[in-house]
């Protein structure tokens, strides 16, 4: 099992092969369908209110109790192919899911030297212990849609499409 620290450089990314299992520590972000498509129209507008260079989002809506995180499992990748080529476009080096992607957001990754890690769907509860610490980043207004900011410590997962474009879901 490898361990990893994000942000990561694509150096480091370029060194994992699909299939690989990692833990995950450092900075994400997070978000799911409304807010990847208010990212992309920020994008392209020039008025997106935080950078995305070197950055990975994590598909995800968190729940929370009493101001802290209780569970946070990913969500279906397919959900944002069409944001997911823009984001990776303009700086985004990973994403974390569940799920495969479409062949738009394949060419993408493999265009932009990133990866797709893939999170264990109903592992909600054990990827909000690895949550650390949070903090909104932006559109507050879209609840646990919103973009936050997580602090994780051995999150685990595993590289499902590689920066060469290697797949899990492949055979």
């Amino acid at each position: 099992m490898k361990k990893l620290v994000a942000p990561f450089e694509k150096a480091e990314l370029k060194t994992l092969n699909a299939g690989d299992f990692v833990l995950i520590s450092g900075k994400i972000l997070t978000g799911r369908d409304a807010a990847h498509k208010r990212m992309v129209e920020g994008l392209k507008d020039g008025r997106l209110p935080f950078d995305v260079n070197g950055q990975t989002i994590f598909y995800v809506g968190p729940c929370f109790k009493d101001g802290k995180i209780t569970a946070c499992g990913p969500t279906t990748s397919m959900r944002m192919n069409a944001y997911a080529p823009t984001l990776f476009d303009s700086g985004v080096v990973a994403t974390i899911g569940k799920g495969n992607v479409g062949s738009e957001v394949y060419d993408s990754i493999k265009k932009n030297g990133c990866v797709y890690f893939a999170a264990i769907g109903g592992a909600g509860a054990t990827y909000g212990k690895a949550v650390k610490s949070f903090e909104t980043v932006a559109y507050e207004d879209l609840g646990t849609e919103a973009v936050y900011s997580f602090e994780v410590q051995d999150f685990p997962a595993i590289v499902a499409i590689d920066a060469r474009g290697n797949s899990i879901f492949e055979k």
